[in-house]
């Protein structure tokens, strides 16, 4: 052990003899070293009970994108969301809530799904706030004469971030509920009502269209507009079954009947063809009688004009010439069966005529064919 600590244990026994009881510059110099310690200490238990506060208070929260925070301050909620980031709060006095501003869907169909959710702990009550797909029952609505229809339907939307705060102080947790769910709900009864349940399916686009503006209407309508609408879309539209097989019915008999347009239209496609390719065959025919007609008529027309060009130019010396030449051939002729008898006609107005009379019978030939016995 050092001399010094040795020496302060020494000092530290009672004085019998009342000596002088001053502590020595040795110990001095180890109490100014203890206050130093001390000090060390306490920087570190605060140290230590700050970080125990981090771990267990909890004084800060982060927000993911997609999100904005409400600032919750003794009840009261701050009018300026939280953007995405690390933000700090006073434990006990204040509490942020994350609020899901990304796009929604909520179905109403009476097909089974399973609701799908974001994942994150965006917790606002016991409830939660959960985004992705959320899935209603579908909406049963009495036709216009009173005929029970389901409507399948589904709408997109979001809450609108900048104003989440006032929405969620006004419409609370159930927000959706009560604006989307509760105006999607009203809209479609008041819009298919209007109609009877045979005339839903052909009226669906236009059914489609009213239900999109007028909720569209209903909701942007509300004051701050909390609502940010993106689709409302017609999924299916369920008739009761009577009418359904009602409208099959009428459906085969419309396909029938256009069936029967469409063969009656063929026919009547086919008869004007026919009729085309006959006309066109007459026409055929008439032009190539008029060719044949025109033919002749132009044949007879040459021919008169050269009966008329020979007419012409007969003179009394050349008919005489061409009695000669028939004289001619009869003296040949007489060479060879000269029992022949001949007849000359002068002037040429009768035909000439010979007789072979070496025959029974007599024949008499002629040069015009017209005449014979």
């Amino acid at each position: 052990m050092p001399a010094d600590m040795n020496d302060y244990f020494k000092k530290k026994q009672p004085n019998s003899g009342g000596g002088d009881n001053k502590t020595p510059p040795n110990l001095k110099r180890v109490s100014n070293n203890n206050g130093g310690g001390k000090q060390v200490s306490q920087w570190i238990f605060i140290a230590l009970a700050i970080i125990v506060a981090l771990v267990f208070l909890k004084p800060f929260t982060i927000i993911n994108s997609g999100e904005v925070g409400i600032k919750v301050r003794t009840g009261k909620f701050a009018e300026t969301p939280l953007k995405a980031g690390l933000h700090f709060y006073i434990p006990i006095l204040e509490r942020i809530i994350p609020v899901n501003t990304r796009i929604r869907l909520i179905t109403y169909s009476d097909t089974h799904r399973r609701t799908i959710g974001d994942n994150y702990s965006t917790s606002l009550s016991k409830g939660g706030f959960e985004g992705g797909l959320k899935r209603n029952p579908a909406i049963q609505v009495l036709d216009q004469r009173g005929l029970t229809v389901s409507i399948d339907i589904a709408v997109q939307y979001s809450l609108r971030a900048e104003s989440a705060p006032k929405t969620i102080e006004k419409w609370g947790s159930s927000w959706e509920e009560k604006i989307i769910n509760s105006k999607v709900r009203e809209v479609v009864r008041d819009v298919v009502g209007k109609y009877p349940a045979e005339k839903l399916p052909e009226m669906r686009n236009e059914i489609a269209s009213a239900i999109q503006t007028k909720v569209s209407e209903k909701i942007n309508a509300l004051e701050g507009k909390p609502v940010v609408l993106s689709s409302v879309e017609l999924r299916n539209i369920v008739l009761p079954p009577k009418i359904k097989a009602k409208i099959e019915q009428v459906q085969a008999a419309k396909q029938d009947v256009t069936i029967a347009e469409q063969q009656k239209e063929k026919a009547k496609q086919q008869a004007q063809k026919n009729a085309e390719i006959a006309k066109g065959e007459a026409e055929r025919n008439r032009i190539v009688a008029q060719g044949q007609a025109d033919k002749i008529r132009i044949e007879a027309q040459e021919q008169a004009k050269a009966n008329k060009l020979i007419s012409d130019s007969l003179t009394p010396e050349l008919i005489q010439l061409e009695q000669i030449k028939t004289q001619a051939k009869f003296n040949e002729a007489l060479k060879v069966n000269k029992d022949a008898q001949i007849f000359l006609t002068p002037g040429g107005a009768v035909p000439n005529i010979w007789v072979d009379a070496k025959g029974k019978e007599q024949k008499v030939i002629s040069a015009n064919p017209s005449v014979s016995e």
